[in-house]
């Protein structure tokens, strides 16, 4: 009789981890596609920012059009990379896509820029002045949408490699979600500071 009671206990206890378990990597899974849901928002404002400036930039930088469809070539593709991220966010194929579209696309954008320097109208202009502003603004935003999601992934992640969810999370196909890089640093630390003299 003994036996039996501790039989049925015991299985309680490990039918409560199990769904205690799983119900957490739901709840967290869920957490970083939200997470995901917030980075996509910027993203796309972001994109609907870029052919205004680009309009905007057109105007002065005739003479510069391989750096305009660069910039429409590399926000195209970013578009792209950001709706198959959108679609599972924390694949690791779509992360990686997705960070490396991004880079792409804030390159581009640092040439348009820098460019955009040599014409002291195009500088001047209210229009463009106010675009940037609010590229800066939004860059703010993604940067700040990442560290969350990124936040979610660890904390997902952990709990699925974490004793006793491990077991669940193998059970039931949880699988690792992938980090989202962020291009404004890769980008920076790649492009080290040249110092002439």
């Amino acid at each position: 009789m003994g036996l039996i009671i501790f039989i049925i206990v015991l299985g309680a206890i490990i039918a409560y981890i199990c769904v205690d378990g799983y119900n957490r990597l739901v709840t967290q899974r869920n957490r970083y596609k939200n997470a995901y849901a917030q980075i996509n928002v910027q993203l796309q404002r972001r994109y609907d920012l870029i052919p205004n400036l680009l309009e905007t930039a057109k105007g002065y930088l005739s003479h510069e059009r391989e750096t305009l469809e660069a910039v429409i070539s590399a926000r195209n593709i970013a578009i792209d990379a950001s709706g198959r991220a959108a679609r599972d966010p924390g694949a690791p194929a779509a992360m990686q896509n997705l960070s490396q579209a991004e880079g792409v696309l804030t390159g581009a954008l640092g040439r348009l820029f820098a460019v955009s320097e040599s014409y002291p109208n195009l500088k001047a202009d209210s229009t463009m002045m106010q675009l940037m502003e609010e590229l800066t603004s939004t860059e703010n935003r993604v940067g700040f949408a990442r560290q969350a999601f990124n936040d979610a992934v660890t904390l997902y992640n952990t709990t699925r490699e974490a004793f006793p969810s491990n077991l669940v999370a193998n059970q039931f196909g949880f699988i690792s979600a992938e980090l989202l890089a962020d291009v404004a640093v890769e980008h920076e630390v790649r492009m080290a500071p040249r110092v002439a003299f």
